[in-house]
Order: structure tokens, then C-alpha cells, then sequence
């Protein structure tokens, strides 16, 4: 079998932008977290099929806070970039940042490392590429993917735990 050719982190970088719309908001003018949530994975997701050239399937999302609200109005931004490719699995890292539509002013509101497996015809595992580290930060960042990595295996092994005795 021939050796999968690695990937850089900017080769599958992805990006995204909307407008907030009424809709999309709660009674306050805010974004709704469960929309904001949705952006994340659907921008995270392409990261994951740039880099894998394979379907992907969202199998956690970590760390996820809301800092600040988006209005209705203003630009979500949002900005995707493998932290790590495992054998089938990979963390993608999703920023968001709300834009005044006006000034162009970014803030960042929010984050999440989410995990996704890319899967065959199948619908089977299938193997990743490497990802190709280039800066100190990508290095720093795919160290951290691990450790996140092994709380994330730890956590789900307790909730198999939890549920079989449920």
C-alpha cells in the first residue's frame, strides 16, 4: 500500500462568513448558540474533507464557550485549521469572531476543538494523511491536540461506563 502524502495546515484551512439574520436569533438580537454550534461544525468539517479528501463525520466537539454575543446584523466569521491528524480522526480548531458590518471590527466570541473521522464508501474508517507542521505554533498546537486527545478517550470511556449501567 502506498504512504498517504501529508498534509500542510494551510492546505486545509477553511473560512466562512454570514450575515446574522433575525431568524437566526434569539428574543435579544443575539446569535443562537445552537446556530453558532452548526457554523462551527459545518466550517470544521470542510477543514476535515480538505485535508482527508474524504467524507467526515462530527464525532465531539470540545471546549466550546460563548464570550461574547453576535447581533443581528453583524458578520459571524468564522476560521478553521487542523490541529492534528490521528490514523483516521482529526482535530480541527474553529474560531469565531463577530464583524461589524460597518467598521470591519473583529472580535473573537467563541472556539472549539471538534473531532471528525473520515469514512469510506462504506462507511468504514478510513486512514488520514499526516498533517505537515511548518511554525512553532503549529507544533505547540498539535502537541495540545494529544493531550485533549486523551481526555476526550478518558471522558467517553466513562460515559460508555455510565450508560451501559443506566
Amino acid at each position: 500500500m502506498a504512504k498517504i502524502q501529508g498534509k500542510t495546515v494551510a492546505e486545509s484551512a477553511a473560512e466562512m462568513v454570514e450575515v446574522v439574520l433575525p431568524n437566526d436569533a434569539n428574543p435579544l438580537g443575539n446569535l443562537l448558540g445552537g446556530r453558532v454550534m452548526h457554523l462551527i461544525d459545518i466550517t470544521g468539517a470542510i477543514s476535515a474533507n480538505r485535508h482527508s479528501r474524504a467524507q467526515v463525520v462530527t464525532v465531539a466537539m470540545d471546549n466550546l464557550d460563548f464570550l461574547y454575543p453576535i447581533r443581528v446584523g453583524e458578520h459571524v466569521l468564522l476560521r478553521a485549521h487542523m490541529t492534528r491528524a490521528f490514523r483516521t480522526s482529526m482535530e480541527v480548531e474553529v474560531r469565531v469572531y463577530r464583524e461589524a458590518y460597518l467598521t470591519g471590527e473583529t472580535q473573537q466570541t467563541s472556539s472549539a476543538f471538534v473531532t471528525y473521522v473520515a469514512i469510506d464508501a462504506a462507511g468504514n474508517p478510513q486512514e488520514v494523511p499526516p498533517l505537515l507542521l511548518r511554525t512553532k505554533e503549529e507544533k505547540r498546537r498539535y502537541r495540545e491536540a494529544l493531550a485533549r486527545r486523551h481526555q476526550r478517550l478518558a471522558l467517553a470511556k466513562a460515559h460508555r461506563r455510565h450508560f451501559e449501567k443506566a
